[in-house]
């Protein structure tokens, strides 16, 4: 657990909260070939936490699942999802998902990569209102968040007092180099909270913070 620095933020709900379908993936693992027919899994540290079944043909993914909402009983999924197919500039075809959203009374129809859980159906971002994280974010979030995946990509933990790892393999000045840019980041980040909440704080308030 880092600490300091660590934790996520709230707003609108985010888009990295919600499970799934990414077009490029199911057709990169050959779930798209007209005929294929199986499951598409998440999973968690190696564990899978959720499935559906999907079969597909050639512009069509037919998505099959339960949908349990509250303390009801689940509730049986079968619908159609276009598949859009367009040229690629460079010769070959890239796949699109046609959401199939009815919001308000409006069919949405996007060609979108990604579809997402955001209630019963697998709907892109737009029907479900959902923002990017960075859409949300203060200055002092995303410098934060620039830290914490530099430390992350170092293999140590996210957050201001954890250890910055150094790589096996990886050169002393290469690591001397991220670890000037994390602590940057981490300073302008600290100089920043520092600048919202000045006169909202005492100073008492301020050591519990950053204890």
């Amino acid at each position: 657990m880092g600490g300091y620095g660590s934790g996520r933020y709230g707003g609108r709900s985010k888009v990295q909260h919600c499970r799934s379908l990414d077009v490029n993936k199911m057709n990169k693992a050959g779930g798209l070939k007209p005929g294929f027919s199986g499951d598409w899994e998440w999973n968690e540290d190696g564990e899978k936490v959720a499935s559906i079944g999907f079969a597909s043909t050639e512009n069509n993914v037919s998505l099959k699942y339960r949908h349990w909402r509250n303390d009801e009983e689940p509730e049986n999924v079968d619908y159609l999802v276009a598949i859009i197919w367009k040229p690629c500039r460079f010769g070959g075809r890239r796949a699109y998902f046609r959401c199939p959203g009815v919001v308000n009374g409006r069919v949405c129809h996007r060609h979108v990569i990604k579809l997402y859980i955001g209630g019963k159906y697998f709907l892109c971002r737009h029907c479900y209102s959902l923002a990017y994280q960075s859409q949300s974010e203060t200055r002092y979030d995303r410098l934060l968040r620039r830290a914490n995946k530099r430390r992350m990509a170092l293999g140590g933990e996210p957050g201001v007092y954890s250890y910055i790892e150094r790589p096996k393999g990886m050169w002393r000045r290469t690591h001397m180099r991220h670890r000037g840019e994390i602590i940057w980041a981490e300073q302008q980040a600290t100089a920043e909270f520092m600048r919202m909440f000045a006169g909202r704080l005492s100073l008492s308030e301020l050591d519990m913070f950053f204890e």
